[in-house]
């Protein structure tokens, strides 16, 4: 077991809590058998086997690989291809310079031991040809604001997403649902940088491109090297992304992108979310890297999660009061706020058994196995 010395988060729990907006599961959720498992609504027929169901909410489309794409003018309603660059000139998302973060900050100062990762056979395929598959973290809580913190170690390769997010559930239905979703991702072009977005869409059947504001921001280090405190702040005011206790992004409301509904990100942030992770590979070399799979010949990939606290938000005292905090201490997950994905993440299908707690950490892996 490792050794924490965990630094308490400043001045936020010094506010009353307000009561979550908490919603149930809609009416026509197919029945799971593992309630352990979270599934998409979506998925009425998956196939038997684990990872089988595709994820609507999830999977995004690469123009330039997918055939069934004839239109360029119309893009995949389900999230916006982030691989045009910014213009600086008309989005008004700014990107601070690198910041060291402060000698013991974020969770840095945590004693580690007892880093392992799961024994994963590695057979080699006869033919050359694998099945991949990723993790995911899918939280059952909804909340209406909050704080988020995870501390982690995240994953850097060629192709790959390792990811913590908000999102509303019913996004992915499309048509009169909205999106609403809130992204804290470290992309597979390297470690030394990750992305923050918001991804928003109205619920009219008539537009089929979400909004999104990706911002690309340098850590001036490989914080894949070692464990990082990240955060997502959402209030009714503002959309906030912390990494070791140093804000490098804030977008408040009144900031405009596009011309819908959703223009105003923050404002257009109405529902119920849920808390989650994820570890995949995209199709989007231009957004992420190429993925070939022989990232995985020498075994799992893993992101690490030491330990995640959840805080409500009072909207009266404008202040923070922690909920839970989850340290993984157990053998499994807590089976009260969390289940694991398996529905398809594009070049991976996710998989339940990716999911492991162990040694007092959550790890979700990538792996590969012969087809």
């Amino acid at each position: 077991m490792k050794t924490k010395f965990i630094l308490p988060i400043i001045a936020l729990g010094l506010f009353a809590a307000c009561g979550d907006d908490s919603s149930s599961a809609p009416e026509n959720t197919t029945p799971v058998i593992d309630p352990s498992v979270v599934v998409d609504p979506s998925q009425t027929n998956p196939t038997p086997t684990d990872p089988a169901a595709t994820d609507p909410a999830q999977t995004q489309t690469d123009p330039a690989t997918d055939p069934a794409v004839t239109d360029s003018t119309v893009t995949d309603p389900t999230v916006t291809d982030p691989t045009t660059p910014t213009d600086p000139a008309t989005d008004p998302v700014v990107t601070p310079d690198p910041v060291t973060p402060p000698a013991g900050s974020g969770c840095s100062a945590i004693a580690r031991t007892n880093l392992t990762v799961p024994v994963v056979p590695n057979e080699v395929s006869a033919t050359g040809k694998y099945n991949y598959y990723g993790a995911e973290l899918s939280g059952k809580d909804q909340f209406k604001y909050g704080r988020f913190e995870a501390c982690m170690k995240m994953v850097s390769i060629p192709g790959s997403v390792s990811s913590m997010f908000l999102y509303y559930d019913d996004s992915y239905r499309n048509g009169l649902y909205v999106w609403n979703e809130i992204d804290i991702e470290v992309l597979g072009k390297g470690g030394t940088s990750w992305q923050s977005n918001i991804i928003t869409r109205e619920g009219d059947e008539s537009i089929k491109k979400n909004t999104s504001s990706e911002a690309i921001h340098e850590y001036g280090f490989d914080a894949t090297e070692g464990f990082h405190l990240y955060a997502i702040i959402w209030t009714p005011d503002y959309v906030a992304w912390e990494i070791d206790s140093v804000e490098v992004r804030r977008d408040s409301t009144g900031l405009t992108r596009g011309t819908h509904a959703d223009a105003d990100q923050v404002a257009f942030l109405t529902e119920d979310q849920s808390l989650r992770f994820n570890l995949w590979a995209s199709k989007s070399s231009g957004w992420v890297g190429k993925f070939t799979g022989e990232e995985l010949a020498n075994g799992p990939q893993v992101q690490w999660i030491d330990y995640v606290r959840v805080y409500s938000y009072d909207e009266a005292t404008k202040g923070f009061t922690q909920l839970w905090q989850d340290d993984f201490d157990g053998d499994d997950i807590d089976r009260e706020h969390w289940g694991a994905g398996n529905w398809e993440m594009e070049k991976v299908n996710l998989s339940t058994e990716n999911v492991v707690v162990e040694g007092g950490y959550c790890k979700m892996m990538m792996t590969r196995e012969p087809e």
